[in-house]
């Protein structure tokens, strides 16, 4: 009885197994065209447009915004100084330019720029990831001094 039971198990088994079809996932998605900013625009959702005095001439190539977050076309090793005073997640409340708005000034950031943060184009602040590694090595220096 438990060898029928066994041979049973083991049709089922492979009947279930053998009958589902072999398949590729695929995932697609757009982020459609990059916001028409006259000084850019920040490189986290929602993309909005970033005001005057927030990005350095790094990030620009003439007059035109080299990018940032999914239409970042910069180098891979990219560091770009911005001033997060004029960011919304660093208690920015002032006026932000509207998307398809044309600058008001001759060239599209400061002459005497003002950066106070590093930045990749990619949603990654420098200096926060620099300071996090200092302090894991420092963990582990510490951890390592105590055994």
């Amino acid at each position: 009885m438990k060898k029928i039971l066994l041979i049973a198990l083991a049709a089922v088994a492979f009947c279930i197994t053998s009958g589902t079809p072999n398949s590729a996932a695929q995932v697609s998605f757009s982020v459609g065209v990059a916001p028409a900013c006259p000084y850019g625009y920040y490189d986290y959702t929602p993309y909005q447009c970033a005001p005057y005095g927030y990005y350095g001439p790094e990030w620009f190539h003439g007059r035109a915004f080299i990018g940032a977050g999914p239409w970042f076309h910069g180098r891979r090793n990219f560091n770009g100084h911005v001033n997060n005073s004029f960011d919304p997640q660093h208690g920015y409340n002032g006026r932000m330019p509207e998307r398809g708005e044309r600058s008001a000034y001759r060239s599209r950031y400061p002459r005497r720029f003002n950066g106070n943060e590093t930045r990749d184009g990619r949603e990654h602040n420098r200096d926060e990831h620099r300071n996090e590694q200092r302090e894991e090595h420092h963990e582990n220096r510490d951890n390592h001094d105590a055994h």
